[in-house]
């Protein structure tokens, strides 16, 4: 689950880890009381959506005075800012930060993430932070510094010392970083964070350190223990169909793509997409509707493939273990008297009972293109869809 930028710096305030000055305004008259209460000579206006790259689409804007900060709120407020990672339909700017603008004299980059290769938390740092760090980390890999903390052992002062030795600083400065890198480590652990990342995160003229940027993101799965985390959760900001999926308990994410996937198991699912790109099609979805593959399952899935005007062609692969393939084909057959299918469907089928189902299925009244094998599957499904044209 990914939360605002404002809402990021609440929890950095939790744990004491600094931040600007400044608050949300949902409306241009909200942003100047909150501006006028900053006795600060400029104010920042930022958008809140979720996706990066908002200074670069025009989303981050610098004002004088609180007349000028109302201004600039009323044109971005309901504004579609298209960015890097809103892809190109955008997103529409309904929230919004208003901040004490601060003299910078370093940008630096800090980020807390799982690196499952080693099986352990990882810092990420660097000394070159700001909105080309992207760039920096596919030109110059060696400027982006990553430390391993082991979950059991924690994150030591001698740690975040290094970290703050490895960016290059001195005096308070290392002080300061050291003391942000322990609190965003217990924040990333007491609250199940997936990804925690300040960029930037910024030097101070008087040699102080705050967050200037904040993002966190959490692991779905933990939700349950975070029953208070829910409450930031803004659906706006989400995929209507992941939305609804997540209610019909089925393992959904939306693509750009044309070929729908209905699949049993997420490594599966997995496997299917990307041998639909090896033969030149793009997966519209990620969609595991699990190990049981039952009707109502197959009805859900069914509801949200077709819910999609991008979906060109219907690629279902199952494997039969726990379940029997022959109950699924006739799921399948029942799923589609309760969702109106106008698409093409090609469907593999492994496993138990995988002849007796595809017998099923091709003396069904719906024309399936039933295939021998996943390989043959994908090449049917990309060849009805049509290759994937950016």
């Amino acid at each position: 689950m990914k939360i605002h930028e404002y809402q990021a710096k609440n929890l950095f305030r939790e744990y004491g880890i600094p931040v600007p000055t400044g608050g949300p305004a949902f409306s241009a008259w909200e942003a100047f009381e909150v501006a006028s209460k900053l006795k600060t000579e400029k104010t920042v206006v930022k958008a809140q959506i979720h996706a990066g790259g908002r200074g670069k689409a025009g989303g981050v804007k610098i004002v004088n005075t609180p007349e000028e900060v109302e201004k600039t709120a009323e044109s971005l407020l309901s504004k579609t800012l298209v960015t890097k990672q809103s892809g190109p339909e955008g997103k529409i700017v309904r929230k919004l930060l208003i901040e004490e603008a601060l003299s910078i004299k370093q940008e630096l980059y800090l980020g807390v993430l799982i690196d499952r290769a080693e099986r352990k938390i990882a810092v990420i740092a660097s000394a070159s932070g700001g909105m080309e760090i992207e760039e920096i980390a596919a030109k110059s890999p060696e400027k982006i510094l990553r430390f391993h903390i082991d979950p059991l052992v924690g994150c030591g002062p001698f740690v975040c010392r290094n970290i703050a030795f490895g960016l290059g600083l001195a005096g308070t400065a290392v002080k300061f970083i050291a003391e942000i890198v322990e609190k965003a480590y217990r924040l990333f652990i007491e609250k199940d964070c997936s990804l925690i990342e300040m960029n930037p995160l910024v030097v101070l003229t008087d040699d102080r350190v705050i967050a200037l940027d904040a993002k966190i993101d959490f692991d779905d799965n933990s939700l349950t223990r975070h029953k208070e985390l829910l409450n930031l959760r803004d659906f706006f900001e989400e995929e209507p169909l992941e939305i609804q999926a997540n209610r019909y308990g089925i393992d959904y994410v939306k693509l750009e793509g044309n070929v729908g996937c209905m699949v049993n198991g997420a490594g599966l699912a997995m496997a299917t997409m990307d041998i639909i790109r090896k033969y030149g099609g793009m997966p519209a979805n990620f969609l595991d509707i699990k190990g049981g593959a039952n009707k109502e399952n197959v009805i859900h899935a069914f509801t949200l493939l077709m819910a999609d005007p991008k979906v060109k062609a219907v690629l279902i692969n199952i494997f039969g273990g726990i379940v029997k393939c022959d109950m699924v084909a006739n799921g399948i057959l029942e799923a589609m008297n309760f969702v109106k299918v106008d698409v093409p469907v090609v469907v593999r089928l492994e496993g138990t009972n995988a002849v007796e189902a595809r017998n099923i299925l091709n003396n069904a009244d719906f024309s399936f293109k039933v295939a021998d094998g996943l390989a043959s599957a994908a090449l049917a499904a990309v060849g009805i869809a049509g290759p994937w044209q950016q």
